[in-house]
């Protein structure tokens, strides 16, 4: 079974709080992660996708894998016989801020290795995607994600890599150490404005904000990258290729949980290039999918199908459909 898309990296337990943790009160519980969520978010556009990863044998790790399948995911697990299934709270803490607390150290899916990387590919598929919050988990999962996307770009498949930089799992320099050599084997490399100097070996040199993500693109360019592809939020996202750069503005709704939102763009993005989209069709879709990440609540759950995705940007907003 050759999948249209294939993602490797750990998925948790998210326990989502409506206020602050210190008050108590319910937890909604979610599945949460980067790979997940954009494994999730190709599904529902219409794609075949695989996800690989391990998981603990606890209840926490089946119901990770009983959601993922009712999404129509292909689940290429193993479960971890010592290791837990990780865990994360989210807390609500204003209406702008949500926190997270991460209980994933020593977790079944900072385990991932070589050989769950063999099995993954065993099945081939399209797109390859990573990104570098597995790489931060363990130096074992480091090496995983390097060897995945080695294979994959020695195998001639297309390597999305996201940079995904969390504060909380490394530094700023250890992220660059391991993100700019890992970069030259990505067709698409993904990153935030902010992110961009996590994978270039010169960062930071231009004199304006769009001086340096132009040298930082270029850079990624010369080095092989095809597609440079920089989310910035509300205020659009942008592509850099050989042949110029692409800006598309942001699908205005209103904005209630921005959790997932960048994995949401992405989805929409690989999708678009699954269907042989241009570059300008690819951002459209990426803006669409990651306007309705931010305007429901989760960070998957309200993702478009692909029927969905006339609901945004063509009908007033506070429609009825009837």
């Amino acid at each position: 079974m050759n999948v249209d898309l294939l993602t490797l990296g750990e998925s948790m337990v998210s326990l989502r709080s409506a206020g602050p943790l210190s008050a108590g009160g319910s937890l909604g519980m979610h599945v949460a992660g980067a790979e997940s969520n954009v494994a999730v978010g190709v599904a529902r556009l219409g794609h075949s996708v695989a996800w690989a990863g391990v998981v603990g044998a606890d209840p926490h790790g089946e119901y990770i894998l009983r959601q993922l399948r009712s999404e129509g995911i292909a689940v290429q697990h193993r479960e971890h016989a010592s290791r837990s299934t990780g865990v994360m709270f989210l807390e609500q803490r204003t209406a702008d801020v949500t926190r997270a607390f991460y209980y994933r150290a020593g977790s079944a899916g900072s385990s991932l290795g070589r050989d769950d990387v063999d099995r993954a590919f065993r099945n081939g598929a399209r797109v390859v995607h990573l990104t570098g919050i597995t790489a931060a988990l363990s130096q074992e999962a480091q090496r995983a994600v390097e060897y995945a996307a080695a294979r994959a770009a020695g195998e001639g498949l297309e390597v999305s890599l996201d940079v995904n930089y969390r504060s909380k799992l490394w530094s700023r320099d250890e992220a660059r150490a391991v993100l700019t050599p890992l970069a030259r084997h990505a067709t698409i490399l993904i990153a935030s404005d902010d992110e961009l100097g996590l994978v270039s070996a010169d960062p930071g040199d231009a004199s304006t904000a769009d001086g340096a993500e132009s040298a930082v693109a270029a850079e990624l360019l010369y080095r092989g990258v095809r597609e440079v592809v920089v989310k910035r939020g509300a205020s659009g996202a942008g592509v850099h290729t050989a042949a110029g750069r692409w800006e598309s503005p942001a699908v205005p709704v209103t904005s209630i949980d921005t959790v997932g939102a960048g994995d949401a763009f992405t989805a929409g993005y690989l999708s678009a290039l699954l269907d042989g989209e241009d570059v300008a069709g690819r951002l459209h879709r990426g803006a669409l999918a990651g306007a309705f990440a931010v305007s429901t609540a989760g960070d998957w759950e309200g993702l478009p199908r692909r029927d969905e995705l006339v609901l945004l940007g063509a009908t007033p907003s506070g429609t009825t459909l009837r």
